[in-house]
């Protein structure tokens, strides 16, 4: 992991309060690519798009237990319900996805542009899909359906060259006595030795999986609760022997494995220096709830795509099966629409290193060499585009239409390119040769001064909030809910964009107020506000003109906290 030095290194007092002078260092997104690893990597670096696929025992009830529609997640329903073991074992002999057409799942990936699946081996309410020899709680042994869903998916992918992983639930067990729980057990038959149950349920499952169905590509783990080092070094004495096992940074014991996992969005700065893979859904749920029609559209889902791509990530895009073993429609379609995209445009995903720039007003910019894609989200003005670099571009052209170029004008720091009418409202790619490496235009920020009202550890401050890394954080004093962050750009500066990262999940329900201000004279004046879902916040408002901005952030229920704090202006 690299981090951007921070050029101000000493902590000052300013009369009055306590507040912490820092250098923002600019975030350039060229130097904070992923570093080289191992190879085994390198597919997965070039892969960008992958199906999540979570299907199992909770297709049954779909959302609803006793006549009641439970509104979280599909596949949590034993544990929000309170469902005892015995009662939910009897949705086993409902499960029978006579439907199930292993080739045509493959075959709808791999035409969505999909180059990798990992589909559930066995979530937390500890029903396998597979044939496991250490319990009959799996698809062959308590379904009348009697065979094994996981090899069909693995031959049908090596077959059509995708590469093939399984999600396992290595913790939380609903079913399983000592299995973990979120919240605690509420059946006695769950009641149990947690580790008797690593050692006769999880991990010979594990050990199961990884040798029963070829050399697997990936292993994702999930929510390692009570998971000690001790407890994790159990499987990864199992897992140092499949060199070439991508494992993510879930397993527990503190240990980070190959990638990062954000859920349910996209970090404002990603995870520069990191292998990092957004996991999404269609809808609000991972596995099949029968009322769940709150689709994302097909537009929303490759801006998401572009989003991350752009940041050096891959995005795992979820569908979630019935228990007939039928993808939803509103996922087929979605997914043929999203490969219709990618097949137009696919030079400007695969392959692809993050974009030079930190912010386009316009929408985002991926890399391949010399070569630069820029993605328009939003048509400039009177077609515009501008490119905040002052490198030669030698020729652009849409990447659909290569045939014919496009005008291209040198301005000072940056180049303009003419666009025609854009007939593509969702993302049109525009390619374009440049010479040299990146010479990305300054930003307002970079290397500015920035005031901090308070801070729950002094000798930190200095390189949080200048960093590019989300995983380091600015935290308010201890017992304080409200901050401000104070920010002087040295002359009059046009701002039209705040950016700010925070370090939490979507679940953890985390939330801040913000208010973004320029002082006007020797008043403060309001630009924005909004209240965020505590995994940053990205905003575009009326361009002001100043010298001073300061953010006044409150957080109800804890320190305010940000990972990163951004402002940028036009191009």
């Amino acid at each position: 992991m690299r981090h951007i030095k921070n050029p101000l290194n000493k902590v000052r007092l300013i009369v009055g309060i306590l507040i912490l002078v820092f250098t923002v260092k600019g975030v350039n997104a060229q130097t904070l690519s992923t570093p080289v690893d191992d190879t085994k990597m390198a597919w997965w670096k070039d892969a960008k798009f992958g199906m999540f696929i979570h299907w199992g025992l909770y297709s049954v009830p779909a959302g609803t237990y006793n006549g009641k529609q439970y509104p979280q997640i599909g596949e949590w329903i034993m544990n929000h319900a309170k469902i005892p073991v015995a009662e939910y074992k009897e949705y086993a002999k409902q499960f029978y996805p006579v439907n199930y057409n292993a080739e045509a799942w493959v075959k709808m990936a791999k035409d969505a542009g999909m180059k990798y699946i990992v589909i559930t081996s066995k979530h937390h309410d500890g029903f396998a899909l597979f044939d496991s020899k250490v319990t009959n709680w799996d698809v062959t042994d308590a379904t009348p359906y009697g065979k094994d869903l996981l090899k069909p998916l693995v031959d049908a992918c090596r077959r059509e060259g995708l590469k093939i992983g399984f999600y396992y639930s290595q913790a939380q067990d609903w079913s399983h006595p000592g299995g973990a729980a979120s919240g605690g057990h509420w059946d006695k038959a769950q009641d149990g030795s947690f580790d008797e149950y690593l050692d006769k349920i999880s991990i010979p499952q594990v050990k199961e999986i990884l040798s029963n169905y070829g050399e697997l590509d990936v292993l994702w783990w999930d929510t390692p609760q009570s998971m000690t080092k001790g407890r994790a070094d159990k499987f990864l004495a199992i897992t140092k022997n499949y060199p070439n096992l991508i494992t993510n940074n879930r397993l527990g014991g503190g240990y980070p494995g190959d990638t990062e996992t954000p859920e349910q969005f996209v970090p404002a700065t990603g995870f520069p220096g990191l292998n990092w893979e957004s996991c999404m859904t269609m809808n609000d749920t991972w596995g099949y709830k029968s009322f769940d029609q709150n689709w994302k559209s097909a537009k929303t889902l490759i801006r998401q795509l572009t989003d991350v791509v752009s940041k050096g990530g891959n995005m795992l895009l979820n569908v979630g099966p019935t228990s007939l073993g039928e993808i939803p429609a509103p996922s087929v379609e979605r997914l043929a629409a999203i490969g219709s995209w990618i097949n137009l445009n696919k030079e400007a995903i695969y392959g692809t290193t993050p974009s030079p720039f930190t912010f386009l007003s316009y929408g985002k910019a991926t890399r391949k060499g010399q070569k630069l894609f820029l993605h328009v989200f939003d048509y400039p003005e009177k077609g515009k585009l501008r490119v905040p670099m002052s490198n030669k571009i030698t020729r652009a052209w849409l990447l659909t239409d290569p045939g014919k170029l496009l005008k291209i004008k040198a301005e000072a720091g940056r180049s303009m390119i003419q666009l025609p009418e854009l007939a593509d409202t969702i993302n049109t790619v525009v390619a374009l040769e440049f010479i040299g490496e990146p010479q990305v235009k300054t930003y307002p920020t970079e290397g500015k001064t920035v005031s901090v009202s308070s801070q729950k550890v002094t000798d930190l401050t200095g390189r949080i909030l200048v960093d590019g890394n989300r995983q380091t954080r600015w935290e308010a004093a201890k017992g304080e809910r409200k901050a401000t962050l104070e920010m002087n750009l040295l002359k009059p500066t046009l701002i039209s964009t705040l950016l700010v990262d925070e370090p939490w999940h979507l679940w953890e329900k985390k939330a801040q107020r913000l208010v973004l201000q320029y002082k006007k004279g020797s008043e403060w004046k309001t630009a924005f506000e909004a209240t965020t879902d505590g995994t940053g916040h990205t905003a575009i408002f009326k361009p002001v003109k100043a010298q001073f901005f300061r953010l006044l952030i409150e957080n109800a229920k804890q320190e305010p906290t940000l990972s990163e704090w951004q402002l940028y202006g036009p191009e």
